[in-house]
C-alpha cells in the first residue's frame, strides 16, 4: 500500500517520540490549568512510585532509573513545596521513608481525571477500537524488547 502521508514513511522511533511528546504536552497543559502549574512529568512519576506507602531514597532512585543524588534533589525540592515528607523508616535505623502529603495525593487524583478525559477524547478522535489496538500493539512491542521486566520510564524531560 502506498501513501502520500510522510508520517507513514517516518521511522518508528520518531513516530513514538512525536506521539508521546504531543500527548504528554497536552496532559501537562491540562494539569497546569487544573491548579498544578509547578509540577512536571518527573514529579508525577515520583508520586506514582510513592503512592503505595512510600519508599527510601535509594528505592526511589532505582524505580525512577536515576542516581541517588538526582532522587535526593527531587525529594528536597518536592518536600520544600509541600508535596512530600520524610519520616522515620518503620524498620528503624538511619533510613528515612519518603511519603506523599495530602497535597500530592490530591494532585494524583486530579492528574488521573485529566488523563482519563484525555484518553477518552483521543478514543473519540481516532476511534476507540483503533486506540485499543494501538495500546495492545505497543504493549506487545515493549514485551518483545523488554520481556517481563519493562524498564523504568526515565524522567529525562
Amino acid at each position: 500500500m502506498t501513501t502520500d502521508d510522510p508520517l507513514a514513511r517516518t521511522e518508528l522511533t520518531f513516530l513514538l517520540g512525536m506521539g508521546f511528546q504531543l500527548v504528554l504536552a497536552e496532559f501537562v497543559r491540562r494539569v497546569a490549568e487544573a491548579g498544578y502549574p509547578d509540577l512536571r512529568p518527573v514529579h508525577g512519576l515520583a508520586f506514582q512510585v510513592l503512592r503505595d506507602g512510600g519508599v527510601t531514597g535509594t528505592e526511589l532512585a532505582e524505580r525512577l532509573g536515576v542516581t541517588k543524588q538526582a532522587a535526593g534533589q527531587l525529594v528536597d525540592d518536592l518536600e520544600r513545596r509541600g508535596y512530600l515528607r520524610r519520616q522515620p523508616h518503620p524498620g528503624g535505623g538511619r533510613r528515612r521513608l519518603i511519603v506523599l502529603t495530602e497535597r500530592a495525593v490530591e494532585h494524583l487524583a486530579t492528574a488521573g481525571r485529566v488523563l482519563h478525559t484525555l484518553e477518552a477524547e483521543l478514543a473519540a478522535g481516532v476511534g476507540a477500537g483503533d486506540l485499543a489496538v494501538l495500546r495492545t500493539e505497543l504493549s506487545r512491542l515493549i514485551r518483545h524488547l523488554a520481556g517481563d521486566s519493562p524498564p523504568p520510564l526515565r524522567p529525562l524531560w
